[in-house]
């Protein structure tokens, strides 16, 4: 049997994590098996356990790339050009709603919440998105010059920007009629006084 390629086995692991979070965000994760993701990538059980052992260890890698994929986004985004704390924030959420059911997320968190290991992975990639936009908003509070210490202001209001992106899902998921093109329209305006 040929052996494939390691781009190609990345490919099928991805495939395999897209259909798990669609699952993920139509039954809830405790309400979807491996069989409902076996059916769902149309792979065999073989080559879906030849990737993953268990419905626990595709969430922890499903969480991971989602959030891994955001701290590159910001990481490129603040290449061209400094970005405002408001940009930071809309970089976030707009590489969610393009990479991730959104819906899907409140599930990956939730597990989170009574899963000890799915929190540690989660624990270690959200502190490397925190790092992440903490060092986007210090550069941008060197501009700034009401700032008098950028390092200790962007390590202060990292974790209530941060907040704005669980906020988002939160509404997006539950509340009826929640204009999410609005919300990122209003961040600019909301963070305007950000110093």
């Amino acid at each position: 049997m040929p052996k494939i390629s390691e781009a190609r086995r990345q490919a099928r692991r991805a495939e395999i994590m897209a259909a798990a979070l669609r699952c993920f965000a139509r039954n809830g994760y405790r309400g979807t098996s491996m069989a409902d993701i076996i059916a769902e990538s149309q792979l065999s059980a073989g080559a879906i356990y030849s990737y993953f052992a268990s419905k626990k260890e595709l969430i922890r890698s499903v969480a991971g790339s989602v959030l891994e994929g955001r701290e590159h986004e910001l990481d490129s985004a603040g290449e061209d050009h400094v970005l405002e704390p408001a940009e930071i924030a809309i970089t976030l959420i707009r590489g969610l709603r393009a990479h991730a059911p959104i819906s899907a997320l409140l599930q990956v968190w939730s597990e989170a919440s009574v899963d000890s290991e799915l929190r540690v992975v989660l624990n270690d990639v959200i502190g490397r998105v925190r790092t992440t936009i903490c060092q986007q908003l210090e550069i941008w509070a060197h501009t700034q010059q009401t700032i008098d210490d950028p390092a200790a202001w962007a390590q202060h209001v990292t974790p209530t920007l941060l907040a704005l992106v669980p906020g988002y899902v939160m509404q997006t998921t539950l509340t009826d009629n929640f204009d999410d093109d609005d919300f990122l329209r209003a961040l600019p305006e909301l963070l305007r006084g950000s110093a």
